[in-house]
């Protein structure tokens, strides 16, 4: 990336993981998986969205990385702000609250954030990449958080939270 690049040219791409309590099929689960149509269609519906990971069913649960009990997530966006808004002020909120009735809770990073070119779609092993590479260096503009983020030309941004208070 070049410091002569307009933001326009850039999308932000992230991966989350989570390691599920019980079987994808089980009634513990159908909870979440029950929401999964409804919530993705949201994010696809809400501004700043451009593309997500998802198999033959729609969704990204035929997927897994690390083991075989830790499903994906992984989606692009315009910018920072339109996941943020996505995550935390839509109806995805209420479900995220809920997570740990269905995923055990992390104990080392489980989200990424980067920057892709537009139009590109990341791969599951980059982002995997992504990931192992922030939780061993912490965030840098190469992977990073909501919390410690860089904008496209590596430039530090301000906290998210700082974002839900606008």
């Amino acid at each position: 990336m070049k410091k002569t690049d307009s933001a326009a040219a850039f999308q932000l791409a992230q991966l989350n993981i989570g390691k599920i309590k019980y079987p994808q099929d089980s009634e513990e689960m159908s909870g979440f998986v029950n929401a999964l149509d409804e919530i993705n269609a949201l994010a696809e519906a809400s501004p700043g969205f451009v593309w997500r990971l998802k198999g033959d069913a729609g969704n990204a649960m035929d997927y897994t990385v690390i083991d075989g009990e830790t499903l994906v997530n992984m989606s692009v966006w315009q910018d920072r702000e339109s996941l943020f808004d996505y995550v935390y002020k839509t109806a995805h909120a209420s479900f995220l609250a809920r997570r740990k009735e269905w995923f055990h809770m992390p104990s080392e990073g489980h989200m990424a954030l980067w920057w892709v070119r537009a139009g590109y779609e990341p791969t599951l092993d980059e982002a995997v990449e992504r990931l192992k590479y922030l939780r061993d260096h912490g965030p840098t503009p190469m992977a990073f958080t909501f919390k410690r983020a860089f904008d496209f030309d590596g430039e530090p941004l301000a906290p998210a939270a700082q974002m839900a208070k606008v």
